[in-house]
């Protein structure tokens, strides 16, 4: 297979998750004004109980089946015979899946009322199954990824402006969702055939497969009760108004996080490759340079985000949303604990097959989340959701890399990750004052925002180049070559 640029990659991935961002920018607004704050609750907290048995289908497989794939895509036969076996698990735990949450339906009174948005929002557990997008990751086809997510984005903000016109088309906007996020995958199964060829397997040692798959499973549970469980608790504590003020903190956070995790997903397979085909040198020298990257990136976004949060949500959700700039603010500081606890399990804990490793880390993070909850929730609602979810991503980080240290300490002392750490707060201090600043000289909301980033941006790179930090300095060297090109 033809070696594809890391930096090509990293920009693909960086537009697709791009498209995931102006997407929302495009529809939440509109949707946010058109549905009332429950209709917009409702859809969430049906979503909220989709993503746990999403995750009962998808098991561990996406994680597992790039680690162990990227050392077969050279090799057509060998990469066709592992996708079947992938595959053959995959239906067998979506069909599971669909099992339990059907029976969840009928003994859960709660749930009674919502379930026409959750048959709906269930269609996305299929769809991903049959998309075998780990396939695609495994290749690092992230221009086709880009295109097909680009037709779909498009279809959908047609298909959401012409059906969801009114308070009570909140079945309209979860199917246009199922379409957003899920749609493309149907063209995903029958494009595969490019790379390999899927047949049911039945036949094969299941349990050197299902083992590590169960492992990482149960880290990726321990994961989505404390992505979920605050959304989920505010829904049963608080009610659809808590759950619909806190969508708007949890949606930007989430579209800011998968923004700059575009380098990191790039980066998983390449590691995986490196490190199953031995080559320890050039894996070390690549994630110290991932891990330099996303600190010169994630601080700084960090404090801009907080300084801009109150403009941000009037201009996302409008003014009856306007409580969610604080409960924003303190889940943003979360950002740097969850991009880097997935670089340590990720691209050092899972390629080192250290699984049970993650899942003691994330269970962890996923106890202390609940247990808070349970106390923070009734008497903060969705501040104190968002304060479990930073002490959670927090631990997660903690426990992560004090299991990887052995490798993970030696890239930080061997790539200036200290350095750059300190060159990067003075810079962000830049972005404080310029923030400041621009808050009180511009009054209107959007060209307030557009200086201050513009400004704040240009501020902060320069003074990373004063400073002569390498990674900054490597990104200019990297944008001239492009340039010359």
């Amino acid at each position: 297979m033809k070696k594809k640029s890391l930096g090509v990659n990293a920009l693909l991935s960086g537009l697709q998750s791009l498209l995931n961002v102006i997407f929302p920018f495009i529809t939440f607004p509109y949707i946010s004004r058109v549905l009332d704050v429950s209709g917009v609750g409702k859809v969430n907290f049906s979503s909220s109980i989709i993503s746990y048995f999403s995750l009962i289908a998808a098991l561990g497989i996406n994680m597992f089946a790039i680690r162990e794939g990227a050392k077969l895509r050279d090799n057509r036969k060998a990469i066709s015979e592992f996708a079947s076996k992938i595959l053959t698990i995959n239906l067998i735990s979506t069909l599971i899946a669909y099992v339990l949450l059907a029976i969840t339906i009928l003994v859960v009174p709660i749930l009674h009322r919502y379930t026409d948005v959750i048959v709906l929002l269930s269609s996305q557990i299929i769809l991903t199954t049959i998309g075998v997008n780990w396939l695609y990751t495994i290749f690092e086809e992230y221009s086709y990824m880009m295109l097909r997510d680009l037709i779909f984005k498009i279809v959908s903000v047609v298909l959401l402006f012409t059906m969801v016109r009114h308070q009570d088309d909140y079945l309209n906007y979860a199917a246009v969702s199922v379409i957003s996020s899920a749609g493309s995958y149907l063209l995903n199964f029958f494009h595969a055939r490019k790379y390999c060829d899927f047949k049911l397997n039945f036949d094969f040692n299941w349990q050197s497969y299902i083992k590590p798959i169960l492992l990482i499973f149960a880290s990726m549970v321990a994961i989505q009760i404390y992505v979920n469980s605050d959304t989920t608790m505010l829904g049963f504590m608080k009610g659809n108004y808590s759950v619909g003020i806190y969508s708007v903190s949890v949606k930007v956070y989430t579209i800011v996080a998968s923004l700059l995790a575009s380098a990191l997903f790039v980066t998983i397979p390449r590691l995986s490759m490196l490190l199953g085909k031995k080559r320890y040198r050039e894996y070390n020298s690549l994630l110290g340079r991932l891990i330099n990257t996303l600190i010169v990136i994630v601080l700084p976004s960090i404090i801009g985000l907080i300084m801009l949060s109150k403009d941000v949500v009037a201009i996302i959700a409008g003014a009856k949303y306007a409580s969610s700039a604080i409960s924003l603010q303190i889940l943003t500081l979360a950002l740097i604990f969850k991009l880097m606890c997935s670089v340590f399990n990720e691209c050092a804990l899972i390629p080192l097959k250290r699984e049970n490793k993650s899942l003691i880390a994330f269970a962890l993070a996923a106890v202390l989340n609940i247990g808070i909850n349970f106390i923070a929730i009734p008497f903060m609602s969705e501040r104190g959701a968002a304060m479990t979810t930073v002490l959670a991503e927090f631990t997660a980080m903690a426990v992560c890399f004090y299991y990887g240290r052995d490798t993970i300490l030696p890239v930080v002392k061997n790539s200036g990750t200290i350095y750059n750490l300190i060159t990067v707060l003075i810079g962000s201090v830049g972005i404080v004052g310029i923030c400041l600043f621009g808050n009180t000289l511009v009054s209107q909301r959007i060209l307030r925002i557009a200086v201050n980033v513009i400004a704040s941006g240009i501020l902060y790179a320069v003074l990373l180049l004063i400073m002569k930090n390498q990674t900054a300095l490597g990104m200019l060297e990297q944008i001239k070559e492009r340039l010359q090109h």
